[in-house]
């Protein structure tokens, strides 16, 4: 047994020492004697009685294969910050406030008193960036410069620059800044989100409750999640969730692999405290292939729009509804007035089913393939509009209706209303 074990030891840090050779160091590899160990108590047993500090050796323990496992890991982790720091940036935002009236009482945090009539001043709020080519491009979240009225990029160096806001997409919380770079600064190298396993590590560089250029690890810990955007009413898909601790300032921020490849951008957490409870969304670096060049040349970007909103299909729906057994789809909760989907005469939820105390709608389309294509569930439903269709293309929709009745319907769809166009 005794041997398997080390058998297997050596197997791992032969494995994690090969995974560290992939990544691109911009610094020499900190020597072994700078490594730092701690040896179980078993193995500190061995070590002899004269004191290692004193006789200027390492303690046989100390090179064991465990201690080059977490050493290996270390240099990946070491190695990430080297590549990527430099072309990671502290974003700086003044907003401009007017507020107060002669008739509107006291100003907040101590600015103005009655009777003075309005009065400007300036909220400051900060997060993260990354330099997204060599024509100083800095991609962040939209959410982080929306309504600023000055941006100052930070780099690593402490080079300050005035940034220029290009454009914003709310609905998948993206924005580019356009900056001088300084002279030596490297774009990231972006990775393929696609291409993602839950178990990867992860790891963010990012500027946490104004820690500037701080680094977290941990893994991605599930792929394919729907968010809802926090600027707009639309939903994110296929975005990363990762333990890896993310805080107010990391928004923007870029989320890398093991080789220190952009995999996603920062953009939320869920927690009751404010803080990082592990689990955290990044926006897939894919959409942001998608989405950024459009916004460098445009300043916007246009999404598809069918008009409807829609749950996933329950199989206790599809029961009451008649439909075959192992039926799975999206089913059409509500149709927007005069939306492409309301003029191809798609039809909503007018029925409710109350199951073990709660009320699920039903009585609506269920879309089961668009295209040809098979719809398992509303995410895949959402993925396909946003990813394979663009404003003014013709889609045909397969349908079940209430009954079991199926159709089909052709809907040319329009271009998704932006938040502030849909109040």
């Amino acid at each position: 047994m005794k041997g398997f074990l080390a058998t297997l030891v050596l197997i791992l840090a032969l494995g994690l020492a090969a995974c560290s050779g992939q990544a691109q160091p911009t610094t020499a590899p900190a020597e072994d004697a700078q490594r730092v160990s701690v040896a179980a108590p078993a193995a500190a047993a061995q070590v002899s009685s004269t004191d290692p500090a004193e006789a200027g050796t390492v303690p046989q323990w100390a090179s064991s294969a465990a201690d080059e496992i977490v050493a290996a890991h270390e240099e990946v982790l070491a190695r990430i910050y080297d590549l990527v720091q430099p072309s990671v940036v502290h974003i700086q935002v003044a907003k401009r406030v007017v507020q107060g009236s002669e008739d509107s009482g006291p100003f907040p945090f101590g600015f103005g008193q009655r009777g003075q009539g309005p009065q400007e001043f300036f909220r400051s709020s900060e997060g993260t960036g990354f330099l997204w080519d060599d024509q100083g491009h800095i991609v962040t979240n939209y959410h982080v410069v929306q309504d600023a009225d000055q941006v100052t990029v930070v780099f690593a160096d402490d080079t300050e620059v005035q940034a220029e806001i290009l454009g914003g997409d709310p609905d998948s919380d993206l924005a580019v800044l356009k900056v001088d770079v300084p002279e030596g600064v490297r774009p990231v190298v972006l990775g393929d989100s696609d291409a993602l396993r839950v178990g990867q590590l992860a790891v963010a560089i990012g500027n946490p409750f104004g820690q500037t250029f701080t680094m977290t690890r941990g893994i991605v810990s599930a792929i394919g999640r729907t968010i809802r955007s926090g600027n707009s009413s639309f939903s994110i898909p296929n975005v990363i969730q990762t333990d890896a601790p993310i805080n107010p300032g990391n928004s923007g921020g870029p989320l890398l692999d093991r080789r220190g490849r952009v995999i996603g951008i920062n953009t939320q957490i869920i927690s009751r405290t404010g803080g990082s409870t592990g689990i955290g969304f990044a926006v897939p670096i894919n959409t942001a292939k998608r989405v950024v060049p459009v916004l460098i040349r445009d300043g916007r970007y246009d999404y598809a729009w069918l008009g409807i909103s829609g749950v996933t299909l329950r199989a206790d729906v599809a029961d009451t509804m008649g439909l075959p057994q192992g039926t799975r789809g999206a089913l059409i909760i509500s149709v927007g007035q005069d939306s492409p989907a309301d003029k191809a005469g798609l039809g909503g939820s007018d029925k409710t089913l109350a199951r073990n105390g709660r009320e699920f709608q039903f009585g609506g389309d269920v879309i089961v393939a668009v295209n040809g294509t098979p719809v398992r569930n509303m995410d895949a439903l959402i993925v396909y509009l946003i990813e394979q269709t663009k404003p003014g293309d013709r889609v045909t929709f397969d349908l079940f209706r209430d009954g079991g009745e199926t159709t089909q319907a052709e809907v040319t769809l329009g271009t998704r209303p932006r938040s502030e166009e849909a109040g």
